[in-house]
């Protein structure tokens, strides 16, 4: 009987949590007309990310009282992570420079600035115990002060406000790019150091971020780890698939390179959870303080079948026309010079870097991640396949 019972109240709790409570909350405070389908939406998500994380708890009993910032929090990582900590009982805060919907249905404290700003981001951080530092800007493209205002000095801003508040867990994502000198990266490890040339602002603008938290581990209390998430894809993606899938419909996508290059890449709900797994695992005397991991779904595929694979699901045909990466680079270098000449702000559509990028492997090994905080990726890529077709097929007219 007293079994009976207790999967009644399995049951009927989060239900209620997620759907009739929110329900009586709507009939209450009515929420903007625009709101009401990122609700019945996330409401969804909740209880699915709650069914992924029940089997692995993120935050012990102790911590139930766990206040949370997530920066960027209105981002395509950031608002997963968000769902992920909310579906757990963290009391969670986001640092954003606008404001987002899906966070007002998600119930979370906002607070909007621009982690350019110092005083106030510093001051975001009263009162947290632990911060999930994904903001930045990325881009292939842009002023040198925009990248490093934002990637370094936003990051500097974030480790002060830990430290003068006591915060005592910091997890920063990073990325790949830090360690990527423009070759094959093949199975690499952790222990691959930073590259000696920068083929853009991105990747050397986050490698200096990078080294800021990681030297900060330990210093007045404060634990840090950084994560190196690669290629990060799924629903609600507004950069890498829309981005390539407008080139291939306009006709501007060539496979660069011989098509052969095997690249890593990560579901962006598996990129979340191991965020909330390095942060349960930043503890006193932890492996995991002051490292750096790189995740992935932990199964390279090839590059340009995987493009493919993304074209089909949006009804298109695959990349038929090639250039060579030789080709590619010196016409990356020539749009590098004409655009910074001519003092261009737009995107030049090749550069050395993305030519790299296309045409080189870069995978890596995840073992580090997997042994230090327990890191499996939930969704497989077939599944991760699957939600995106479902996605997509909504968007076409």
């Amino acid at each position: 009987m007293i079994e009976y019972q207790a999967r009644f109240f399995l049951f009927i709790v989060p239900v209620f949590r997620f759907f009739l409570f929110p329900f009586f909350l709507i009939a209450r405070y009515p929420l903007p007309s625009h709101t009401i389908p990122f609700f019945f939406i996330t409401q969804c998500r909740l209880l699915q990310t709650a069914e992924l994380l029940q089997k692995q708890p993120l935050y012990s009993p102790k911590r139930n009282s766990v206040n949370a910032l997530v920066t960027g929090a209105g981002g395509f990582l950031g608002l997963y992570l968000v769902e992920q900590l909310v579906a757990r009982g963290v009391s969670v805060c986001a640092l954003c420079r606008g404001s987002y919907p899906q966070l007002d249905v998600l119930g979370v404290r906002t607070v909007q600035a621009d982690i350019r700003d110092r005083e106030k981001t510093v001051a975001a951080l009263r009162g947290v115990d632990v911060v999930f530092h994904t903001a930045a800007i990325a881009g292939i493209w842009g002023p040198w002060e925009l990248f490093y205002g934002i990637n370094t000095l936003g990051t500097r801003h974030v480790i002060e406000g830990c430290r003068r508040h006591g915060v005592s867990r910091l997890v920063y994502t990073s990325s790949p790019s830090v360690t990527f000198d423009g070759t094959d990266q093949e199975g690499v490890d952790e222990s691959v150091s930073y590259p000696s040339r920068w083929l853009c602002h991105y990747p050397h603008t986050k490698a200096l971020a990078e080294q800021e938290v990681l030297a900060a581990n330990g210093a007045g209390g404060l634990l840090t780890c950084a994560l190196r998430p690669h290629l990060i894809w799924g629903p609600r993606d507004r950069h890498l698939i829309p981005r390539l899938l407008d080139r291939a419909r306009r006709g501007r996508l060539r496979r660069v390179g011989d098509g052969t290059n095997r690249i890593d890449m990560v579901y962006v709900e598996n990129a979340a959870a191991a965020h909330l797994q390095a942060a349960d695992a930043l503890t006193p005397g932890s492996t995991v303080a002051g490292r750096a991991y790189f995740v992935s779904q932990g199964q390279p595929v090839n590059c340009w079948q995987w493009i493919d694979e993304i074209l089909a699901l949006a009804g298109l045909p695959p990349v038929q026309k090639s250039i060579s990466l030789s080709t590619a680079w010196k016409i990356g270098a020539t749009f590098e010079a004409i655009y910074r000449l001519g003092c261009l702000k737009s995107e030049p559509p090749m550069t050395r870097f993305l030519a790299a990028q296309l045409a080189t492997s870069h995978y890596f090994d995840i073992t580090r991640a997997r042994h230090d905080f327990g890191y499996q990726p939930k969704i497989s890529t077939a599944e991760g396949m699957r939600r995106l077709e479902a996605e997509l097929s909504r968007r076409k007219p």
